[in-house]
């Protein structure tokens, strides 16, 4: 990238936040913060009202905006892909939303890039994977939630329980949501269980905004699931696998803490990361025929017990 793009794209980082750190303009570009410091004051000197305050970051006075920018075709590309993606993983009313933006994106580019942009619309396409069972987000819950927690504003809602086969209904306070395996899972205090909770979003029933507002302030989601994470020992598992059966472990292997994968000699090496030895352990011997430990030492050992404690009963 010539210093020109870097320091029109600095401008338009600057106009998308409230106020942007010198380390992270550094970070997004690859360069000193002495070049940042540089690509400011050229900003500053081009007549952009900038607002620098040290320690703090950097910010436009309210007012300033800059005149439509066009997108660059491989941006244009990008946003593409994105609505395919969002159409199928996401729920109707973001689906709908992000149309929306597309026509406007289509909108402000150039006759011969609609054209191109036409064409490669008939060239990328977002398929279900036949082994993984969906969960369909047909509610509009992802935009409700997302709206509650900018407003913070509490949520009632009607929810199925996998694990206990029951439905009930609670008021929570969302912290934030993310996608799974081929899930979307919302963080949110339960004020029913007086305590921080994960819900699938395809098992609401019922969502609806309430006119109460949170009750206490929450982590930010990012810092909650780090959290989560560090409470539990985690166990790092290696494992081969013949490649005829890793079509058939669909879902499951995410909630086993599937990492990756790679070809290693004619089979498949898979990364796990779990909490529970023995879970993981009762899991694996559905498929354990055609599959190998690398490691831990201590996963194999569990495996052999609990083979050894079913021969004895047969």
């Amino acid at each position: 990238m010539n210093r020109l793009d870097r320091v029109t794209a600095i401008l338009i980082q600057l106009q998308s936040k409230k106020i942007v750190k010198a380390q992270d303009i550094a970070e997004r570009f690859n360069i000193s913060l002495r070049t940042v410091y540089r690509d400011i004051r050229t900003l500053e000197e081009a007549g952009i009202p900038l607002v620098g305050e040290t320690g703090v970051g950097y910010s436009i006075m309210d007012g300033y905006r800059l005149p439509p920018v066009m997108f660059t075709m491989d941006e244009a590309i990008a946003f593409l892909t994105a609505e395919k993606l969002v159409e199928k993983l996401t729920d109707v009313s973001t689906g709908e939303s992000f149309k929306s933006a597309m026509y406007k994106i289509r909108s402000v580019l150039r006759t011969a890039e609609k054209d191109h942009l036409e064409i490669m619309d008939n060239h990328i396409e977002v398929l279900d994977n036949p082994y993984i069972s969906k969960g369909k987000n047909t509610s509009g819950s992802l935009q409700v939630i997302l709206k509650s927690i900018s407003e913070k504003q509490v949520l009632a809602i009607t929810y199925f329980a996998n694990h206990s086969q029951e439905t009930t209904s609670r008021n929570i306070e969302p912290v934030g949501i993310f996608y799974l395996g081929s899930n979307w899972h919302l963080i949110a205090f339960c004020q029913l269980r007086n305590d921080y909770r994960n819900f699938r979003t395809d098992r609401i029933a019922q969502i609806v905004t309430t006119p109460l507002p949170f009750k206490k302030e929450h982590p930010a989601l990012k810092t909650y699931l780090e959290q989560i994470t560090k409470e539990k020992e985690l166990y790092n598992v290696v494992m081969l696998v013949e490649r005829d059966i890793v079509k058939h472990f669909g879902e499951q292997k995410y909630y086993n803490g599937f990492i990756s994968q790679r070809d290693v000699k004619g089979k498949i090496e898979m990364t796990f990361l779990t909490c529970s030895l023995e879970g993981f352990a009762r899991w694996y011997m559905m498929f354990g025929d055609k599959a190998e430990i690398v490691t831990p030492v201590g996963l194999k050992e569990t495996i052999k017990k609990i083979a050894t404690a079913i021969s004895k009963k047969h």
